[in-house]
């Protein structure tokens, strides 16, 4: 049995250099909130970046002091896990625009004193992939052995081995797409508006009213954890079956009304509102192609790194044949890739649940990055 990580303490990176930003923006300066896990190597070069999906932060394994619960991918980091600890230097951080001690919506604009709320600037993937470059050159890091990531974190790990190919090894990318399609947009959409039609929403200025639009954040995470779990999941967990008594069922009929309603309670008392809006919108604008002027297999012929790609076949939110697409463009940019359909019920979220065949193929291709990295040396 893997062991766990123990007891994790997270730490705070200060940027003073102003960030310019993709969509015209700029940030004065930055915090970055960031866990790491192992021992980086003398060489510097064993080092693996872990990028966070929609609403996923630093904690990525180990546990907090006090808490019961562990990192969002504690399944898969640590010692003997796919990602090995006893092998690696494990980075991870909470993207700027979050909400988990990074800077985000519910920072002090210095500007101003108050908090940016809904003047925080537009932010993009590759936006967020010049901050971890810059946090990679602050802790000494020339080249990732593997940067890794599921979902929006597979889009990062793409745009990494595109914005700066001689600084990564190997590439694993997960339950992702190279852009989005249009229903995908549609969703993140309405799960916007259901949080800006809010009446505590203030325009986005809730934090100065003292409030929380709780109930539009509640229902675009509902919204959002529908398509992120398969019919034959939803299928099995509840049914038809009754509301728990055990737990307050006040006019919900079915379990999945009641399960889908405390996902929205707590989701609306961990996360920020603005901060949602911002991440959807930088899951939107992904688009390494720039809408299609150019073929993603032209793009990835800059790529010089070793591809992993996995895909879910009851993921309907970023469905295998979107995984493929990358396939295909990596294939015919005569670029070495690995690639797997994996047999799951959980839609979306397999990527971040306990599986055999998953684990194996992962750690094969994670350990396959280690032993290079010692070939190389």
């Amino acid at each position: 049995m893997p062991e766990s990580l123990g007891l994790v303490t997270p730490f705070v990176e200060s940027f003073e250099e102003p960030l310019s930003l993709e969509r015209g923006g700029v940030l004065p300066r930055y915090d970055l909130t960031v866990e790491t896990y192992g021992s980086l190597n003398d060489t510097r070069t064993n080092a693996v970046l872990v990028c966070h999906a929609l609403s996923g932060d630093h904690h990525a394994a180990g546990f907090h002091e006090g808490a019961t619960k562990p990192g969002w991918w504690n399944d898969y980091i640590g010692p003997g896990k796919a990602i090995d600890t006893d092998l690696f230097y494990v980075v991870s951080l909470n993207n700027i625009g979050g909400c988990s001690g990074s800077t985000g919506p519910l920072s002090i604009n210095p500007e101003t004193g108050v908090p940016y709320g809904p003047d925080f600037p537009e932010v993009t993937v590759n936006d967020w992939v010049h901050t971890q470059s810059r946090l990679a050159d602050r802790l000494g890091i020339e080249t990732f052995a593997a940067i890794v990531g599921g979902s929006l974190g597979g889009m990062q790990a793409l745009q990494w081995a595109i914005s700066f190919p001689q600084r990564v090894r190997a590439c694993a990318i997960i339950a992702a797409a190279p852009r989005l399609s249009a229903q995908n947009i549609a969703f993140n959409e309405v799960a916007r508006q259901a949080i800006m039609r809010d009446p505590q929403f203030h325009d986005g200025h809730y934090a100065m009213e003292g409030v929380v639009p709780s109930s539009g954040l509640g229902l675009a995470r509902m919204v959002g954890h529908i398509t992120y779990l398969s019919d034959v999941a939803m299928g099995e967990k509840f049914g038809r079956q009754l509301p728990r008594a055990d737990r307050d069922a006040e006019g919900a009929n079915f379990a999945v009304e009641q399960y889908l309603r405390y996902q929205g309670q707590q989701f609306s008392e961990r996360f920020d509102a603005n901060s949602y809006i911002l991440m959807t919108r930088a899951l939107d604008y992904f688009d390494p192609t720039d809408n299609e002027s150019k073929p993603l297999a032209d793009v990835l012929k800059v790529t010089e790194c070793r591809f992993l790609v996995l895909s879910f076949t009851t993921d309907w939110r970023f469905s295998p044949s979107r995984s493929e697409e990358m396939v295909d463009a990596l294939i015919q940019a005569d670029r070495p890739v690995s690639y797997a359909r994996l047999e799951s019920a959980h839609g979306h979220d397999a990527f971040l649940i306990p599986d055999a065949t998953y684990h194996r193929l992962f750690k094969a291709f994670m350990d396959r990055s280690f032993h290079d990295l010692e070939g190389a040396q």
